[in-house]
């Protein structure tokens, strides 16, 4: 499963076109149009599979040493197969699952325990769909139509769609659901089985995802979707195509709250996104207030900073963000939201470093490490993608996918080594504990970054060189009236970053600034 996904990228990234590299940058002289709205804790967000959150061999049993890694995170988009749900046709098992043997009910309601938003992105096909395809041309990874149906008709995605109002049903907060529109499989996998029952309205998931990279171009035919083709599948997948599809089609028919997110793109291109918007223009229509009824509530796309935009299109090795396309992507997927649909947040749901000798490795600078360089990217990923207006980021991924000697790209994304938090994950728990809640407010300098954030009336500045070079600079924080300030600096191996309280003199603060983060809070 994981080299399946992880195979998709790797893939993507070498073969990637070159793009015209703008360094990051905010103009400073404007008020900014993109303060967040999304507290900091969004940004640190990773993507995990459920084996990541329970007991070795106990499925049922949340493992309290996962959870310890995974309170680092703001977030969880957890890759979760079709199969999983639907191991038989129109036969639904959650918890426990008839196929891997998961129990999603106790795995999501002790993550909302623990105030981590779960994003679940409902992947590939299962084994009972592809057995109409010719068995060279089956696939986990195919177009969610039967062999032979049209890809362009939201009608040949309705299985697809009936499943999600069941996970929608069931996990999502509405109550108001005919029961007799439910089902699921209650027959034992073996004598004293736990046995799946209906349940409404669980609250446990505000957002789902259709599918994962739907314009997978190197997958071939069967597994790729155009703009319009995918556009016609959310359509169904989202309120069983405006309700003709029947009352148990479509996410929003089961709860018309919960947020359909569209799949992550694997080419980061917001044409792509454009097409999609106008299909559901002509296809969809207007709404009584004149915008466009949409067929999903966020744009999602993946990027991930390496050196291919320099290198004809292959990447050899990460680059820190700030040097790399991802500011300017991020703008040109704004641009686009902007243009249609302003209300609707844009999401980067896979990006990240791997600590290993590979095309996406992390390099060794100065006295650091790649580990600790890894864990100085990733968070100013996090910190660029609120800087740009982009309301949540998401990490790949939780564990690696072959580990640090791996040669292979995103084989060394992990945030753990046998549970002991590699300083990735030390940055993001620290940097969640102090500034999760606190909202973007603009940024003050470029050279180095200043970025201000604000809770009510209380302020944080993260300050950054944007470098890979060990560039140390001085630079002068005038923090107004204040007669105090803590400067918070990161540790590895620690739950809490270091604090020092300073006294100002005329309201100005000298510091030195380096590549990792530092935070000050006014007092």
């Amino acid at each position: 499963m994981k080299n399946t996904v992880c195979g998709f990228i790797i893939l993507f990234v070498l073969c990637a076109c070159t793009r015209n590299y703008k360094a990051d940058e905010v103009d400073i002289s404007k008020p900014p149009a993109n303060a967040s709205n999304s507290a900091f804790k969004n940004y640190l967000g990773v993507n995990a599979f459920e084996w990541d959150f329970v007991e070795d061999k106990q499925s049922d049993v949340i493992s309290e040493r996962r959870i310890a890694v995974l309170k680092s995170f703001g977030g969880i988009r957890h890759y979760l197969d079709w199969e999983r749900m639907e191991t038989e046709k129109g036969k639904y098992t959650f918890n426990p699952t008839h196929s891997g043997g998961a129990y999603y009910d106790v795995m999501y309601a002790r993550l909302k325990q623990e105030d981590i938003d779960v994003l679940a992105c409902i992947k590939n096909v299962p084994g009972w769909f592809l057995k109409g395809y010719p068995k060279d041309q089956q696939g986990a990874d195919n177009t969610p139509v039967p062999f032979g149906y049209d890809k362009s008709k939201p009608e040949s995605y309705i299985a697809q769609a009936k499943m999600g109002f069941q996970f929608a049903a069931r996990y999502g907060a509405s109550k108001n659901i005919d029961s007799v529109l439910l089902t699921v499989n209650k027959s034992p996998r073996w004598t004293s089985d736990n046995i799946n029952t209906v349940k409404i309205g669980l609250n446990l998931i505000k957002y789902v995802e259709c599918n994962n990279e739907p314009d997978k171009w190197w997958a071939g035919k069967k597994a790729q979707q155009t703009a319009e083709e995918y556009a016609a599948n959310l359509s169904a997948f989202y309120d069983g195509d405006k309700g003709k599809l029947g009352k148990n089609v479509g996410v929003k028919n089961a709860d018309p709250g919960m947020q359909v997110v569209m799949g992550g793109l694997g080419d980061a291109k917001p044409e792509f996104v454009e097409k999609m918007i106008l299909w559901c223009k002509k296809n969809r229509g207007l709404k009584p207030d004149g915008s466009i009824n949409l067929c999903f509530d966020v744009i999602n796309y993946h990027l991930y900073a390496n050196d291919a935009f320099v290198n004809g299109g292959k990447a050899t090795k990460g680059v820190a963000p700030e040097l790399s396309e991802i500011g300017g992507m991020a703008g040109k997927f704004i641009a686009v939201r902007d243009k249609f649909c302003k209300e609707i947040p844009v999401w980067v749901t896979e990006t990240g470093y791997d600590i290993g000798k590979t095309p996406q490795g992390a390099i060794s600078i100065g006295s650091k490490s790649s580990l600790i360089t890894q864990a100085d990217w990733n968070l100013r990923t996090a910190l660029l993608y609120a800087r740009h207006g982009i309301a949540r980021c998401m990490f790949y991924m939780f564990d690696d996918a072959g580990g640090p000697n791996n040669p292979v790209q995103y084989s060394s994304s992990g945030f753990h080594d046998d549970f002991k938090k590699r300083p990735s994950a030390d940055y993001f728990l620290q940097t969640k504990k102090l500034l999760g809640n606190y909202f973007y407010a603009r940024t003050l300098s470029n050279e180095p970054v200043v970025d201000l954030y604000k809770l009510g009336k209380k302020e944080i500045y993260v300050l950054t060189v944007p470098d890979q070079k060990d560039r140390k600079v001085t630079y002068q924080l005038n923090l107004g009236n204040a007669k105090q300030a803590v400067i918070h600096t990161l540790q590895v191996g620690k739950d809490d970053m270091f604090r020092k309280t300073v006294n100002i003199k005329g309201g100005k603060l000298t510091l030195k600034v380096t590549e990792t983060p530092i935070f000050v809070e006014k007092i």
